[in-house]
């Protein structure tokens, strides 16, 4: 099968990361993926491992951004150019299925649904606002999809109320969990800090949703019980956005914190940074659909903290493998963490259990049956 994938981006948080995942279970079951991204970045180091066909196309990729006038118009000229370069690509390799990666790619529908191919939709989102543009994706992947997948139930619940006499699919998302299992970590080496004490983490692209704010005020909570505890936080901005870390590292300084918090930027080292830290903590303010972190976390034996919404729901078990915390009370979400601070056997008991699970649950073994699966089927019908 020749397959077209379109991805949003070319960096390697989830949806990214997944995508690779997805690209080499296709690759190795003997199909034929060619994989068009808007621009270059460490997803084309990642992919070239693979030995598979790459190309640079700018899609149109709609970010906020773009929300104005002269930004639709840019996306229309841009889009414009896609087109006519994908139906040649299309031409050229006998296209069987076109497959998208994210909401934030609709190219691919619209070719799909003009040639006449099969197309897969793999949806990692959930969009709650503004409502009209919730309902126009909804729309769009009833309309122009042949089979959608989804990354979690609290993804599937969502859509379900917009996508209408479409099935959909939930898909676990799996990771190869063997670095994680296998990495000593040497981050409190690198960042002179002590071997004894908590060190909390936190991973994720600075934005306006993923909860760094959140993170500093909960963090700011927990230093009045436990002032000797330290905590990391990971992750860039996309480009146009770096005044957010701007002002992130900003608050840092201002707030006298730079001796308990140390912001260190955008790293691909996620194996070391996780097995280096006693609790990973996802404080995303809305909710996030299927944190690949808190896998990769469980996948390190690490106990994982995330706010309680989202597909964070469906892999966290509370009090087992970790807590869910509020996503607006930072007071509650400290003290919660506080208790378990206080806790140091139950900090690893619970990085043990969310291994186990992870390995029951979302193993890669049971991801690439469910991807091919559901691509031989779309194809089928």
């Amino acid at each position: 099968m020749n397959i077209l994938i379109l991805n949003n981006t070319s960096d390697l948080y989830g949806g990214s990361k997944i995508l690779s995942i997805v690209v080499k279970i296709l690759a190795e079951g003997e199909h034929k993926p060619i994989v068009v991204l808007s621009e270059s970045g460490p997803l084309v180091d990642e992919l070239a491992k693979l030995d598979v066909d790459i190309r640079i196309i700018r899609l149109g990729i709609l970010r906020r951004k773009y929300l104005s006038v002269p930004g639709i118009l840019n996306r229309l000229t841009v889009t414009k150019n896609a087109w006519k370069t994908l139906n040649k690509l299309i031409d050229d390799n006998n296209i069987d299925l076109i497959y998208s990666n994210t909401t934030g790619v609709f190219i691919g529908a619209f070719l799909a649904k003009k040639r006449k191919i099969k197309h897969i939709w793999h949806v990692h989102e959930i969009i709650t606002k503004p409502k009209a543009f919730t309902k126009t994706i909804g729309y769009l992947l009833g309309k122009y999809s042949d089979n959608i997948i989804v990354v979690s139930d609290a993804v599937k619940n969502h859509w379900e109320k917009h996508v209408l006499k479409k099935p959909i699919t939930r898909i676990y998302n799996g990771i190869d969990t063997t670095a994680f299992e296998n990495t000593k970590g040497v981050l409190r080496q690198e960042l002179n800090l002590s071997e004894k004490g908590i060190l909390i983490a936190m991973i994720g692209r600075v934005n306006h949703w993923k909860g760094q704010d959140y993170f500093i005020d909960t963090a700011k909570n927990i230093l009045k019980a436990h002032p000797e505890t330290k905590f990391v936080m990971a992750g860039d901005a996309y480009t146009g956005n770096e005044h957010l870390v701007d002002k992130l590292t900003n608050r840092i300084q201002n707030e006298n914190l730079a001796d308990a918090i140390q912001y260190i930027g955008y790293r691909t080292d996620i194996a070391n940074i996780l097995n280096s830290v006693d609790i990973f903590v996802l404080p995303s303010i809305l909710p996030d659909p299927f944190p690949t972190v808190i896998l990769e976390a469980m996948a390190s034996a690490t106990a994982v903290v995330a706010t309680n919404h989202g597909g964070a729901v469906e892999m966290v078990m509370e009090n087992k493998t970790g807590l869910l915390i509020p996503f607006d009370n930072a007071q509650i979400a400290a003290d919660k963490i506080s208790d378990l601070i206080a806790q140091p056997a139950k900090i690893a008991e619970m990085g043990i259990e969310g291994r186990k699970r992870i390995n029951n649950l979302y193993s890669l073994e049971a991801y690439q049956k469910s991807i091919l699966e559901i691509f031989q089927q779309t194809l089928d019908v």
